[in-house]
């Protein structure tokens, strides 16, 4: 073997070394990004979705407030957020003309299917829409709010009921014909009350006895649900049923919480900015 040639053997076998090492940290990253909240059941693993339908349905009568216009864009919300969170989706990266994470637009990252319903429906639409759209605009358009006629097939519909009837497949919901007088609707009453309990609880542990003060230390699941709770107007069922002195202290400690600057907190966590590219475009709407 030539000096060149042995050269050039060892430069090739470095270069599929660096392939390699490159991979590894890739899948690791992944890996990082799915990490489930070591309190999640372990029989039972629920969608962000699911568990911020969860919270907003009233456990005996099985359907939403009827005020409650905000849980629809928060579900749309909580799509992109576990689609980041699979490694599927990610923003583009900061550059000189788009610093902020609304002027960011979604890229695909992955187009292998999750599993969910849902989640592949949305990656079929990202996947074939011709320019790359920013998170408030994905909202808007999964949500079915845009004045394109030519964009409303990117509208996700029977959300609410689709996800409830995912959670009537795990057992934690029923399904019920209730009578309102002029018409029927379709209810689904809670059945496992245990698992809407360890949601709740783990919430508000997350803001009393396990606060760190920092949402860049925060699980990223729990930050993610925190803000799509409050995106969904859900929040207050999470901590209704706490006394009044930890009320104060969980409700105060979460305003402060998402008060804080997308921008800014995105920056000093990995992984996390799907979620506060979220809550800005809330903030925003």
């Amino acid at each position: 073997m030539t000096t060149l040639t042995h050269r050039g053997w060892h430069a090739e076998v470095r270069r599929n070394l660096d392939k390699k090492l490159d991979g590894e940290e890739d899948v690791a990253a992944d890996r990082d990004l799915n990490d489930e909240d070591p309190d999640d059941s372990k029989d039972t693993r629920l969608t962000l979705m699911e568990e911020v339908l969860l919270l907003g349905l009233k456990d005996k009568e099985g359907y939403t407030s009827f005020w409650n216009d905000c849980i629809s864009s928060g579900l749309r919300g909580g799509i992109l957020i576990e689609l980041a969170l699979c490694g599927r989706i990610c923003l583009e990266p900061l550059s000189i003309k788009k610093k902020r994470l609304l002027e960011r637009k979604v890229l695909l990252k992955s187009d292998l299917p999750t599993g969910d319903v849902l989640l592949d429906e949305t990656l079929r639409h990202i996947k074939a829409m011709e320019s790359a759209e920013t998170v408030q605009t994905w909202i808007e358009l999964l949500t079915g709010e845009t004045w394109n006629p030519f964009k409303l097939q990117y509208q996700l519909r029977n959300v609410r009921e689709r996800i409830a009837k995912a959670l009537v497949e795990k057992g934690i919901l029923t399904t019920e014909k209730q009578n309102f007088l002029l018409f029927d609707m379709t209810t689904h009453p809670v059945s496992n009350a245990t698992e809407k309990q360890r949601l709740v609880k783990k919430l508000q542990e997350s803001m009393l006895e396990r606060w760190v003060n920092e949402p860049h230390r925060m699980d990223r699941r729990t930050l993610a649900l925190l803000v799509l709770a409050h995106s969904s107007d859900v929040l207050e069922n999470v901590f209704a049923s706490l006394a009044d002195d930890k009320y104060n202290v969980a409700m105060n400690r979460t305003k402060d919480l998402l008060d804080m600057d997308p921008d800014v907190e995105a920056a000093k966590a990995r992984g996390a900015e799907m979620i506060w590219a979220v809550l800005a475009a809330f903030n925003k709407s």
